[in-house]
């Protein structure tokens, strides 16, 4: 079992940054796929970014590109997703999500946080 804890969610004007934090807990992540995903009111869930634990490979949305930073710390067990250049339209409920086999990408993750709050308005 994989428990994942985000944080570091909240209200931010266009243009400012916020760092996401994942923790997570309860088994070993060395060929783990972490992602993070977000959902706006009244849209689906769409991917973000993904990093892949054992070589940090970072893929990105297209959306996201050159304004967002998937990173880890393995001796924390802990992702980041910094966010940048924030704009009104990427305000949205974000989640992060694991795949312990290492197959997963852009669908298909295991485990999934509770989901914060990032609010930016303009």
């Amino acid at each position: 079992q994989v428990q994942l804890v985000e944080s570091g969610g909240g209200l931010v004007q266009a243009g400012g940054s916020l760092r996401l934090s994942c923790a997570a807990s309860g088994r070993t992540f060395s060929n783990s796929v972490m992602g993070w995903f977000r959902q706006a009111p009244g849209k689906e869930r769409e991917f973000v970014a993904a990093i892949r634990w054992n070589n940090g490979v970072t893929y990105y949305a297209d959306s996201v590109k050159g304004r967002f930073t998937i990173s880890r710390d393995n001796a924390k067990n802990t992702v980041y997703l910094q966010m940048n250049s924030l704009k009104p339209e990427d305000t949205a409920v974000y989640y992060c999500a694991a795949d312990p086999s290492g197959l997963a990408l852009y669908i298909g993750y295991r485990y999934w946080g509770q989901g914060t709050q990032v609010t930016v308005s303009s």
